[in-house]
């Protein structure tokens, strides 16, 4: 199904990624209406949908980038999730495969830039990272529990040491949309992060070299994080920059009336309402020819 933008005919296709096993993940195509200037894979935050920047999506087509946006398996219905043996490295494979999927429809000389919210923003080093022009993070850091925000950190140890192990053994997947607690997430997926997030080392529990996968990332990189994030410190974001040490981070600290908005959050960032912040903040930080 394609739609059109009828103020500058840029398109929206939906489509399927194939990722490195075979596997067939949901995406989105937002086209230009003419030749881009510039290419985007949008990287998604743990528990949300591709759906959801799909507003996103259409103002980067507007502006003359080619976008893609996907989602990771194991996560278009209950079904899927109860059925999904994932866990968040095979997530990392299929944030990989979409990006190698955006190239191969990039013309040649069209700039990349990585754009990963949360999650999007941790899982850059499994990617061809070396294939790109830019990198920006939105509100992205360091899952470690110590590093989360008020209440959050103070669940968070019973979270993962105990709802989680429950809910997905009674339910067949983490049914965080109910409990209202993160998002739905299959059991593999929900079980590793748990265990990332209580470690201070976060995923190198799980990947012994981590560091020196984060350091051979040399592409020019901007984070931008919120006062308001009601999930991540500032603490938890300077974490995750302190990884990337192979090259330098251009680092961008929003407050709600910076942009002139009663709140933004961990993802308020990517609606609608926020397009004169994206003029301001997002499309510098793009690469473009």
């Amino acid at each position: 199904m394609t739609v059109y933008d009828t103020r500058n005919s840029a398109t929206r296709q939906e489509t399927t990624v194939l990722a490195d096993d075979g596997r067939e993940l949901r995406a989105t195509w937002f086209r230009p209406a003419g030749e881009p200037r510039g290419a985007v894979v949008v990287v998604p935050a743990m528990a949300t949908p591709s759906a959801f920047y799909g507003a996103f999506g259409d103002w980067l087509a507007e502006h003359g980038f080619l976008a893609l946006t996907f989602d990771y398996r194991g996560t278009a219905s209950t079904q899927d999730l109860k059925a999904e043996t994932g866990d968040l490295l095979r997530w990392a494979g299929d944030a990989a495969s979409a990006l190698e999927a955006l190239l191969e429809k990039v013309p040649d000389g069209v700039p990349v830039t990585w754009l990963g919210h949360s999650l999007g923003g941790q899982v850059l080093p499994f990617a061809r990272h070396d294939l790109i022009e830019r990198v920006l993070l939105v509100a992205a850091g360091s899952g470690y529990w110590r590093h989360n925000v008020g209440t959050v950190r103070l669940v968070a140890p019973l979270l993962w040491r105990v709802v989680v192990p429950i809910t997905t053994r009674l339910a067949g997947y983490y049914p965080g949309r109910r409990l209202r607690m993160v998002g739905d997430l299959p059991t593999g997926v929900v079980r590793q992060w748990g265990r990332w997030c209580l470690a201070e080392d976060y995923l190198a529990v799980d990947v012994p070299d981590a560091a020196a996968r984060y350091a051979e990332v040399t592409v020019p990189m901007s984070t931008l994080h919120f006062t308001d994030d009601e999930l991540l410190s500032e603490a938890s974001m300077q974490a995750l920059e302190a990884l990337y040490t192979g090259t330098v981070v251009e680092s961008q600290r929003l407050a709600p009336a910076d942009l002139g908005v009663p709140r933004i959050g961990h993802h308020g960032f990517f609606r609608r309402s926020f397009r004169d912040a994206w003029e301001q903040h997002v499309l510098p930080r793009l690469a473009t020819r």
